[in-house]
């Protein structure tokens, strides 16, 4: 049995298909976790969207 550590509080959690809580200890911790997430306290790293390309309307007024 894999046992992991509750994202939110960190109390040992077994991995088990009748943990509907999964990676979470319990609907309150569940819920905590996409609190933080709605406002934004996570992030997740990575380069702005303008970053990632061109913007296509450059390409279109050189020609």
């Amino acid at each position: 049995m894999t046992v992991v550590a509750c994202p939110t509080c960190s109390r040992k959690v077994e991995w088990t298909t009748e943990n509907k809580y999964r990676p979470f200890c319990s609907e309150r911790c569940k819920q905590i976790d996409l609190g933080a997430w709605a406002e934004e306290k996570y992030t997740i790293p990575g380069a702005a969207p303008n970053e990632l390309q061109d913007n296509p309307l450059d390409e279109d007024d050189k020609h």
